[in-house]
C-alpha cells in the first residue's frame, strides 16, 4: 500500500526519497532545541524569537520527514506533512503554515509584522512537534 508521503515523492513533486541518516535526523533536533531554548529568552527582540523559533520548527518537522526517509524539496511541506510523519493536527501544522508566510513576506518583502500572540503560539506549536518527536524516537 502507497503511503500519502509516497505519493509526494517523484519529478516535480515536494518529497524525494532518500534513506534515514541517524546522525543528520541527531543534529537538526540539537540544533531545533538549542534554537527553540533561545527563542523563549524574552530579553531578545519579538523578530528574533520569531526567526528563531520558525528555524527550530522547521528542522524539528525536517527531522520527523528524514527518520521517515523522505527529504523536502520545498520548505512548507515539512509542516503540512505533520500529520503523516508525527499524527499531529491542524492546530500545530495551521500555526506553522501561517508562520511560515510571515516568513516569507519578511524574507522576500522585508516586513516581519509578527506580534506577542503568535510567537507564543509558535514557541508552543514547537514544542508540541519535539515533544511527539521524543516520544516517537524513544519507542524505537
Amino acid at each position: 500500500m502507497t503511503s500519502a508521503l509516497d505519493k509526494l515523492v517523484g519529478p516535480g513533486k515536494p518529497l524525494t526519497g532518500e534513506p534515514p541518516d541517524a546522525r543528520e535526523f541527531e543534529g537538526l533536533k540539537r540544533s531545533a532545541l538549542a534554537r527553540l531554548k533561545d527563542a523563549r529568552n524574552e530579553t531578545l527582540s519579538l523578530e528574533s524569537r520569531f526567526d528563531l523559533a520558525y528555524n527550530a520548527a522547521h528542522a524539528l518537522c525536517l527531522a520527523a520527514l528524514r527518520r521517515l526517509g523522505y527529504r523536502a524539496n520545498q520548505r512548507y511541506i515539512v509542516f503540512q506533512s505533520l500529520p503523516h510523519t508525527l499524527g499531529l493536527g491542524p492546530q500545530v501544522w495551521r500555526v506553522l503554515d501561517k508562520c511560515h508566510h510571515l516568513r516569507n513576506v519578511a524574507e522576500y518583502e522585508g516586513e516581519l509584522d509578527v506580534d506577542t500572540r503568535i510567537v507564543a503560539d509558535l514557541i508552543t506549536a514547537c514544542r508540541t512537534v519535539a515533544a511527539k518527536l521524543d516520544a516517537l524516537s524513544a519507542t524505537r
